[in-house]
């Protein structure tokens, strides 16, 4: 019976390592996600107030928002199919300047990344990176239309974009 206890123990104990032994190299494996880089620089103080998937904006767009009128048109625009409708985020224009991006059509869910690529004392260029959430290959995959609103302190230039897909 000592024996057998034994051996029970001794199984056990090598079960619990490799377990923990395999989920170790899971976890740390560097192929299970890449890492999401972005082409620019990272933007000071820009974050993402508002992202939804599904609007009635078919193509691909972006703007820039430096008015409450300008917001509050927008968000007419997209409440015009949308039930429950989505409330105007609060914004301090004279601190604040909101980024519009649409996507447009998409298959499959997709997320964005903005960086700056560039500035100078007339303008920002900002990078705009497309890429899928779902890594996995699918045969039918649902149509979104996102749109992704960022809110980022208040600069006077001109800002541009440029669209990169992965």
């Amino acid at each position: 019976m000592k024996r057998h206890l034994n051996h029970v123990l001794k199984t056990h104990f090598n079960i619990k390592y490799f377990f923990l032994i395999a989920s170790i190299c899971l976890l740390s494996c560097k192929a299970q996600k890449p890492e999401s880089s972005t082409v620019g620089e990272h933007i000071d103080g820009l974050t993402l107030i508002e992202h939804q998937n599904f609007t009635n904006i078919d193509s691909f767009g972006t703007r820039v928002i430096r008015d409450t009128k300008t917001l509050g048109k927008f968000y007419k625009q997209i409440n015009k199919t949308r039930k429950p409708r989505l409330s105007v985020p609060m914004v301090d224009f004279s601190k604040e300047m909101l980024i519009l991006v649409c996507l447009g059509e998409q298959h499959g869910e997709k997320t964005t990344v903005l960086s700056k690529l560039k500035e100078t004392d007339q303008e920002m260029l900002i990078a705009i990176e497309v890429h899928n959430v779902s890594e996995e290959e699918m045969s039918i995959q649902p149509i979104y239309f996102p749109f992704y609103l960022y809110k980022m302190p208040l600069v006077d230039k001109t800002v541009v974009f440029q669209k990169i897909e992965e």
